[in-house]
């Protein structure tokens, strides 16, 4: 799966990211909504927007949502759904300083190169007294997904990715507070994903991988997806997110 910050091969995979992906971390926008206070009126930014599921649920909510992302294709699938997206990365934002009540990041702040330039830009853009909300993978302990790819290590004789910095238990808050923030709440919410065949499961596991790679790789992902089989042909991954919210001031 494609997990590093190249704007390029998000593009590439962006339809079926959409498809397979895009609405897996709901649970966690849930919870920064509700944190962060959004209703009817309230002016958000969300970095990193991708597809654009989140800005489709704020706008549902009333809030006047603005998208960003530096993938050109992700950005033109945003847009075909009717949200507001301009095409940018979050440590240079081309946006008015106060534009904002919240600005929010989904799975987006561990490719930025530099986590406390992007925590100050989205400062920027947000009003005083306003919030900023982090959301991202917790640590591989707490997500099925990481058994998965585990076994794709091993039989690619590759090490297996250790947890970053915004993944473990204060790790977000941390991040914050280098950047100057204070942390008002924060959390960790269950986020599954559920697929419905061995088909999708592949295909979402091996996102963004050529088909020979794929084909070698198959049975491995299948094997060890085989604890996660539901009662019928599918699987559900028990994953989490940990999230936090900071005010500005």
């Amino acid at each position: 799966m494609v997990d590093g910050a190249d704007a390029g091969g998000w593009s590439h995979v962006a339809a079926g990211w959409a498809a397979l992906w895009g609405s897996f971390a709901d649970p966690a926008r849930v919870a920064i909504m509700n944190a962060t206070g959004i209703e009817p009126g309230t002016r958000v930014l969300d970095a990193g927007c991708g597809s654009g599921e989140f800005l489709q649920s704020l706008q549902e909510r009333g809030a006047l949502a603005v998208g960003a992302d530096p993938a050109a294709e992700m950005v033109a699938l945003a847009r075909s759904v009717g949200v507001e997206v301009v095409m940018a990365g979050i440590e240079d934002l081309p946006l008015a300083d106060d534009a904002f009540d919240v600005a929010t990041a989904v799975n987006a702040l561990q490719f930025a190169d530099d986590t406390t330039v992007a925590l100050r830009e989205l400062g920027r853009v947000v009003r005083t007294d306003g919030y900023i909300a982090i959301a991202n993978w917790a640590e591989g302990s707490l997500n099925d997904i990481d058994v998965v790819e585990r076994a794709i290590a091993d039989a690619l004789d590759e090490e297996h990715a250790s947890d970053g910095p915004l993944r473990t238990a204060g790790g977000i808050e941390a991040a914050f507070a280098d950047a100057g923030l204070e942390v008002v709440e924060a959390g960790v919410v269950k986020t599954p994903w559920s697929v419905r065949d061995e088909e999708m499961l592949v295909q979402g596991i091996l996102l963004g991988e050529d088909p020979d790679t794929i084909a070698e790789l198959r049975s491995i992902v299948i094997a060890a997806a085989a604890p996660f089989r539901d009662d019928h042909e599918g699987f559900t991954l028990r994953n989490s997110f940990r999230w936090a919210v900071a005010r500005v001031s």
